[in-house]
Formats: C-alpha cells, sequence, structure tokens
C-alpha cells in the first residue's frame, strides 16, 4: 500500500483580505496542503520564515506581487530574500499581473497564479509542487516540541502542554503545564507556525483553542481562562480578550460544543 504523501505546509502572503480568505479556502480544500500562516505583508512573511525550523517547516509560499503598505517592496522581493535561506520553501505567485512571470520563473518560482483562481488551477499547482518536493527527512509526526528558556536551561515544551503565548514587555513568554518560560519567537511566528491551534485572541495574546476552559463576560470586557482544569483549581491563566474579537471568539467556542440551549 502506497503511503500518502503528508499535506504541504503554506504560508499565504496578500495584503487583500478577500482574495487571501479566497486563497486559503482553494488551498484547504484540495487536502493537498494546509495552511499554516496567511499575512498581509512582506514583514510579516519575512518573521515566519526567520522562525521557520526542521520540525515547522514552511513548504510553500503564495506570494502576490503587489503588496500595498509593504515599504515599497514587492512579492518578488520575498522570493529574492528567501533565496539564502538554509531551507528556502518554493514559491508561487498569486497575483493579477501576468508581465513578471519571465522574472518569477528566473528566480525559481515554481508556478504562477493569475487571479481570478480556479479550484482546478490551484489544485494542479498543488499536485506540481508536491512532485517538487525534496524528502524532508522528518523522523517525527505531529507537531514538534517548543524550545523554551529558564534561567541557564533549556525547556522542551510538548505541544499539548502549551495554554498560551503572550507579548509582553519586548518578551514572548509560553505559558504551559510545567510552567511560565520566555521564548525567541514573535507570537506572528508562533502563529505562522502552528496555524488554527492557536487563537488570537488579543494583540498580545494567543491562546491553545483546545484548552479553553472558561469564558467570562462582565459589562464590556471578556477574558478566557486557558489551563488544565477551570479557574477555581488555579492550573492556568486568564487571558483577555480584544473587544472586537468577542463576538467571533465566542461564536467560534459555541459552534464546537453543545449543551447550552442558544436563540
Amino acid at each position: 500500500m502506497i503511503a500518502t504523501p503528508p499535506p504541504l505546509r503554506a504560508l499565504v502572503v496578500e495584503d487583500e483580505w478577500p482574495a487571501r480568505n479566497y486563497l486559503v479556502e482553494l488551498i484547504e480544500s484540495s487536502r493537498l496542503a494546509e495552511v499554516v500562516g496567511a499575512v498581509g505583508g512582506v514583514v510579516e512573511a519575512r518573521e515566519a520564515l526567520a522562525s521557520d525550523s526542521p520540525g515547522l517547516s514552511i513548504d510553500v509560499v503564495f506570494v502576490d506581487i503587489a503588496l500595498d503598505g509593504a515599504g515599497g517592496e514587492s512579492g518578488l522581493t520575498l522570493v529574492r530574500d528567501a533565496a539564502g535561506l538554509a531551507r528556502a520553501p518554493m514559491f508561487v505567485l498569486a497575483t493579477a499581473y501576468e508581465r513578471h512571470a519571465l522574472e518569477a520563473f528566473e528566480l525559481g518560482v515554481v508556478d504562477y497564479l493569475l487571479k481570478p483562481f480556479s479550484d482546478e488551477r490551484v489544485v494542479q499547482c498543488l499536485k506540481r509542487l508536491h512532485e517538487r518536493r525534496a524528502p524532508l527527512g522528518r523522523g517525527s509526526v505531529g507537531p514538534p516540541r517548543i524550545v523554551a528558556r529558564r534561567k541557564r536551561a533549556l525547556v522542551f515544551l510538548e505541544p499539548h502542554e502549551i495554554w498560551a503565548f503572550e507579548a509582553a514587555d519586548r518578551l514572548t513568554f509560553v505559558h504551559s503545564l510545567p510552567g511560565v518560560f520566555d521564548i525567541d519567537l514573535s507570537l506572528a511566528a508562533v502563529e505562522a507556525s502552528f496555524g488554527r491551534a492557536f487563537l488570537r485572541a488579543h494583540r498580545n495574546w494567543l491562546v491553545s483553542a483546545a484548552h479553553i476552559k472558561e469564558l467570562e463576560r462582565d459589562g464590556h470586557e471578556t477574558k478566557l481562562f486557558v489551563g488544565s482544569a477551570v479557574a477555581d483549581a488555579g492550573k492556568g491563566v486568564w487571558v483577555p480578550v480584544a473587544r472586537e474579537r468577542s463576538a467571533a471568539v465566542r461564536e467560534m467556542l459555541l459552534a464546537n460544543a453543545t449543551g447550552l440551549r442558544r436563540p
């Protein structure tokens, strides 16, 4: 029996959110790839690629050429920069402009998707990428461990032990069952690496969706308790929810649970 190859890990770089969301939907519905990050500019994409590690490799980057608000940098700039990475991903240009095709292929871009995208064309592209993908040599299956710091020691955390990531005082902290530690990744890099396993509740917080135990609303304030038990047990952390995200967070939690009578 021939083993099914693992899905490609994809990063989407597109500044127009309707086009970004549509491309993400087409990629994931193909079952040939999983989108581990979707960002709007070159800076965020660089952060995601800089945090890349053997266990969290980004296999392919779908990038638009014209990126508004990117400081004059185009998607081609990202392709050129990535050429120096130890584990450079494959690139696909997803754009409305045909005129850059020659330059793109000279830079080693694998494919060139023209807007408007179609599911047939995206599937064709992903099949081509699977054929081009080099053996990854990953020795383990599933998400890798997070490496954190504790004084002079390195602490290795399993993903299922992690409750939340917090950005504070120009550092990033991981809250977990073994304790609270600092890590070298930014929240954007964590989000790009772990995809939907962690929910952006606040600009300074990513929480494990699987470890959300309580949602509490007091007036206009909403917060989550994330941990291994409910808040009274003290094994976890309270996380603020941004006001503009509170309704979406509540709906997400209720959509994946039963037991509450809803109107």
